[in-house]
């Protein structure tokens, strides 16, 4: 199928789906489509339940009958566009950038624009070519509601060097995360095949077949009973790793809406129900921060080690923790 054609789909309610919202309904009978696309389409009309147009909101029943028909998909290219970036370094061969929350790093599907290529295009006199047009220089990737540093290869050279230290484990990776619960253990290693959700296809999920292998370190560097303050280690790179590890722990990221359950604050203890409930309300997202990164530089060979200091929000959730009861 062309990217100028979309499919349609007609689906009967289930009663495991009685009173389920449309859009959510759709997302998880459409696993290829984003939810951004769903939602965008719904309220473009192109959803009909039992004949009628229905908004995203709207609630299905057991017995309905539902046409959904995405609009057509438009081409994608990466074009140059004047974001401000934060650029810890650069020089001939690489740069590093600290990458803000509300990013998503190159152009998809529901994200056309206003992406980390997009401005590296602009601010780049030249970028490596990946043999993917929407994702030059990109060698790694953070999550678009994660924040910190990522390496971006500006020649041939560097992206074949930093390929290689990923593949290797040669690339150190240090993460701050703020968990839901209290570790058994203060630090562990973390295990676990990571590949798709065999039922929600938007998330990931720790597979006993399928999946690609996993390692991830964590250590508790503060403990406020119901939450704690981890440093994290990725010996691996797999999407949403950090998270799927510490969610099938029973510890997900707090404001992590995909794998996470911020329902968790009514649960405190009445003493440090005040400070859960700020907790959840100061995380807009997932509390997970790229700190530190080091590598070898592909020209020289040293190795150079970059930090990024903790976001606002971050520091403001953390600062309310460590109030005094």
């Amino acid at each position: 199928m062309s990217e100028s054609e979309s499919p349609s789909f007609q689906f009967t309610v289930e009663p495991d789906d009685d009173g389920m919202r449309l859009d959510t309904f759709l997302v998880s009978r459409c696993p290829d489509l984003s939810r951004t696309r769903v939602q965008a389409d719904v309220e473009a009309d192109r959803a009909r339940v039992n004949g009628r147009d229905r908004q995203k909101g709207f609630r299905i029943q057991v017995g309905d009958k539902v046409d959904f028909s995405p609009l057509p998909l438009q081409p994608l290219e990466a074009l140059p566009q004047d974001i401000p970036l934060d650029i810890i370094h650069q020089d001939e061969s690489i740069l590093v950038v600290n990458k803000p929350a509300d990013m998503v790093v190159h152009p998809a599907t529901g994200h056309p624009d206003g992406t980390l290529v997009n401005a590296l295009l602009y601010h780049c006199k030249k970028l490596a070519r990946t043999g993917d047009v929407l994702r030059p220089g990109i060698v790694h990737r953070l999550d678009k509601d994660t924040t910190g540093l990522m390496a971006v290869a500006l020649t041939d050279n560097a992206q074949r060097s930093l390929s290689d230290q990923l593949q290797t484990r040669d690339m150190g990776r240090t993460y701050r995360a703020v968990s839901w619960g209290s570790w058994v253990q203060d630090e562990d290693v973390l295990s676990g095949d990571i590949g798709r959700h065999p039922t929600q296809r938007h998330k990931m999920a720790v597979v006993d077949q399928g999946g690609r292998t996993a390692t991830t370190r964590y250590r508790v560097l503060e403990d406020f009973g119901f939450a704690q303050y981890c440093e994290v280690e990725l010996e691996t790179g797999r999407t949403h790793q950090i998270r799927v590890h510490f969610a099938k722990k029973g510890h997900p990221v707090v404001g992590d809406f995909l794998y996470g359950d911020d329902k968790r604050a009514k649960g405190v203890h009445p003493l440090d129900r005040k400070k859960a409930d700020r907790m959840v309300r100061g995380a807009k997202r997932q509390l997970l921060h790229a700190l530190r990164l080091r590598l070898r530089h592909p020209e020289s060979d040293l190795e150079m080690t970059f930090d990024a200091p903790l976001p606002l929000d971050m520091e403001q959730v953390l600062s309310g923790l460590r109030e005094e009861t």
